[in-house]
């Protein structure tokens, strides 16, 4: 069955290959397959060597090299394993070498671009055990596990060493953007020293005038004492966002929690609490006021604050007031304290809970973007059975799915890498 080339005529070539398609179907299939990886692995060593020089002296900047020698290398695709003789050149005082071919077809470690494209969009989304049964039951493709894992390194390490420099940009939205809600929040995953610590996401969202979502940027980032990479790597989106749409407004939504404040409060032209945190404390009165009485009264009670809430233009500070003058000497300790409470948040916040204007003008008045992004980055794929993770193992993964959760990112990155090649990673 081996493929082999049985003409050429200038850049194409012409590969032979025998099937055998007799016996049960899935049979038949099974040996088209691996008919067809062969045909990939010799059409794929040909393409190789396109890219590779001639042995005379090349100039890469104003620096000159020499050809050391042919040698030759394994190479992974993703059909199978090939082995190709390549120059391998050097300056004339001795150091690094430099492999056109390598350079030149966009080598990540030593894959070709379609393998690692394929292994860290997998790796993204399933661990790396089930990434390689995946590859060799379905495409035929046997490899190992610790391929997968460090080629899924390599390509979030080339993804995080071009944050700074490759901007990426939005879909092209027939909507006018005339809002950008900015949104962080944190999840807890458990680490390999058995601590559970919490991971940062965040989420840029842009509304058109009516408050409809067109588009989200997601950004995840491994626990890190500090925040600051994360806060760093926010600022940067943020400040590239204000690029491209400099007349919309900005809210920050979050929860109360004080530090996602600190960050969001020097980016946005307006806060809003969490309509949906902010509930939870009119539930907690509501449990208070009504303690063990009629149920029927409690949620009508709860159902009609909470549509003040939304909908009245001073509705927060209304029920401030309205629950400052309840009378309760009489409620037993818990009840009184929730009561408090409620009143405490409330009047901490009633800045960032004009829920009834932010409403008017399309603004959104809930975080579940980035509360999604946190299960839908975070817990789907790291906080499954038994997992554990160190915090370089869980920034792989972080980079890798906020790159493919973002529309369009995954396939512009992809096309910036073949355009500029992919930076020297001495450590990764």
């Amino acid at each position: 069955m081996a493929a082999r080339v049985i003409g050429r005529d200038g850049d194409e070539i012409t590969i032979a290959v025998t099937v055998k398609v007799n016996g049960p179907m899935l049979h038949a299939e099974e040996a088209i397959l691996t008919a067809t990886n062969e045909v990939g692995t010799v059409a794929t060593a040909e393409a190789l060597k396109q890219f590779d020089a001639d042995g005379e002296p090349i100039i890469l900047g104003d620096i000159k090299w020499y050809a050391r020698e042919t040698h030759a290398k394994y190479y992974q695709t993703p059909y199978g394993e090939v082995i190709v003789n390549r120059w391998v050149y050097q300056k004339a005082g001795g150091g690094k070498t430099f492999c056109p071919l390598e350079h030149g077809a966009r080598i990540l470690r030593n894959a070709t671009p379609r393998l690692a494209k394929m292994v860290s969009h997998k790796l993204a989304q399933e661990a790396a055990l089930d990434v390689q049964r995946d590859l060799e039951e379905n495409h035929g493709r046997p490899t190992s596990k610790l391929l997968v894992q460090e080629l899924g390194a390599y390509v979030s390490a080339v993804v995080q060493a071009k944050e700074e420099n490759w901007t990426y940009a939005t879909p092209m939205l027939e909507a006018d953007i005339a809002t950008v809600g900015i949104g962080i929040d944190g999840s807890c995953m458990l680490m390999c020293e058995g601590q559970w610590r919490e991971a940062m996401t965040g989420s840029i969202s842009l509304y058109d005038r009516a408050g409809e979502r067109q588009h989200t940027i997601y950004v995840g980032a491994a626990p890190e004492h500090g925040k600051t990479r994360f806060h760093e790597r926010m600022a940067r989106e943020i400040a590239h966002v204000r690029q491209l749409y400099p007349e919309a407004r900005y809210v920050g939504i979050a929860d109360g929690a004080q530090s996602n404040w600190d960050f969001l409060a020097p980016h946005v032209d307006e806060q809003i609490l969490d309509f949906y945190h902010a509930t939870e404390y009119v539930t907690r009165v509501a449990d208070a006021l009504f303690g063990s009485g009629p149920p029927q009264a409690r949620h009508a009670w709860l159902e009609a604050h909470c549509s003040m809430l939304k909908n009245d233009w001073n509705g927060a500070a209304t029920m401030v007031q309205e629950w400052e003058a309840i009378d309760c000497h009489a409620w037993n300790k818990a009840r009184r304290q929730a009561l408090g409470e409620g009143i405490r948040y409330f009047r901490n916040h009633l800045h960032q809970m004009h829920y009834k204007r932010y409403g008017d003008m399309g603004m959104p008045i809930g975080s579940g973007v980035t509360e999604a992004a946190c299960k839908t980055l975070v817990k789907q794929r790291l906080c499954q059975s038994g997992m554990r993770w160190k915090d370089k193992g869980a920034q792989v993964i972080l980079s890798l799915r906020a790159l493919l959760l973002t529309q369009t990112r995954w396939s512009q990155f992809w096309r910036k890498l073949e355009q500029y090649g992919a930076p020297v990673l001495d450590h990764y």
